[in-house]
C-alpha cells in the first residue's frame, strides 16, 4: 500500500537523521519494490555505503502451516495456494525470480555490490546467514514459521532506536501469532503503530 511504502521512507529517513549503524535487512522481498524504496531515498540522501541483506526464495512461497490464516476471510492458506497455479501471475504465490528482483535494484543506480541476496526458506537460511547490526528489519513473508524464526534471529541484532516494520500483521493470523508469541516470550511488548490495516512499525526501545 501507499502508507506502508511512505512509512518505509520515513523509517529510512529515522534512522539515517539518528545516526544508527546497522544494515537494512528485508525478508520477503517479492520484486523487490520496498528494497528499491530504500535505494532510492538512501541515494537520495547522499549514502551509498548502507548495506542491504535481501532474503527470499526467489520461487515463491514456502509451504504455509495451519498457522497460517487470512485474517479477513478465515481462508487458509494452503487452501488458498491449492486453488491458484504458480503460472497464473497472480499475487498468492508472490514469484520473482532472482534475475528480475536484481535487475530491479539496479535501476535505483545505488551501489549494486551493497545488496546481498540470501536465496531459500529464510527459516533455514537464517540460521547461516546474518548481519551482525540492524538498523532497519522488515519482515514480509506472510508466514508463521518464517516470521517466527526472522524474530528470533534477526530482532536482538536490531539495535537500540532501530526500527522494526511487521508488513503482513493484520492479514495474515500465523505472521501476527508468530510476533505475539515472541514478545510474549520476551516479557517485553513494544507498542506497534498501525501503518494500514495489515503493517505496523515500531521502534526498539534501548
Amino acid at each position: 500500500s501507499a502508507e506502508r511504502l511512505w512509512s518505509l521512507v520515513g523509517a529510512v529517513r529515522y534512522v539515517t537523521d539518528a545516526g544508527l549503524a546497522g544494515d537494512f535487512v528485508e525478508c520477503g522481498v517479492w520484486r523487490g519494490g520496498s528494497v528499491m524504496a530504500m535505494a532510492k531515498e538512501l541515494t537520495s540522501l547522499g549514502i551509498t555505503d548502507r548495506r542491504i541483506w535481501l532474503y527470499d526464495t526467489f520461487a515463491g512461497m514456502t509451504e504455509p502451516t495451519e498457522f497460517d490464516i487470512e485474517a479477513g476471510t478465515g481462508v487458509a492458506a494452503t487452501d488458498m495456494l491449492a486453488s491458484t497455479d504458480v503460472g497464473d501471475g497472480n499475487n498468492v504465490w508472490c514469484v520473482a525470480g532472482r534475475a528480475d528482483v536484481e535487475a530491479n535494484v539496479r535501476s535505483t543506480g545505488y551501489p549494486f555490490e551493497q545488496f546481498t541476496f540470501v536465496e531459500g526458506d529464510v527459516a533455514q537460511t537464517l540460521q547461516t546467514s546474518a548481519p551482525a547490526s540492524i538498523a532497519l528489519l522488515r519482515l514480509d513473508t506472510d508466514w508463521y514459521e518464517s516470521t517466527r524464526v526472522g524474530l528470533e534471529v534477526l530482532y536482538p541484532r536490531l539495535v537500540p532506536g532501530g526500527v522494526c516494520i511487521l508488513d503482513d500483521y493484520g492479514h495474515w493470523q500465523g505472521a501476527r501469532t508468530a510476533v505475539d508469541d515472541y514478545f510474549a516470550a520476551l516479557g517485553h511488548r513494544p507498542y506497534m503503530h498501525p501503518i494500514d490495516y495489515s503493517g505496523r512499525v515500531f521502534i526498539k526501545s534501548g
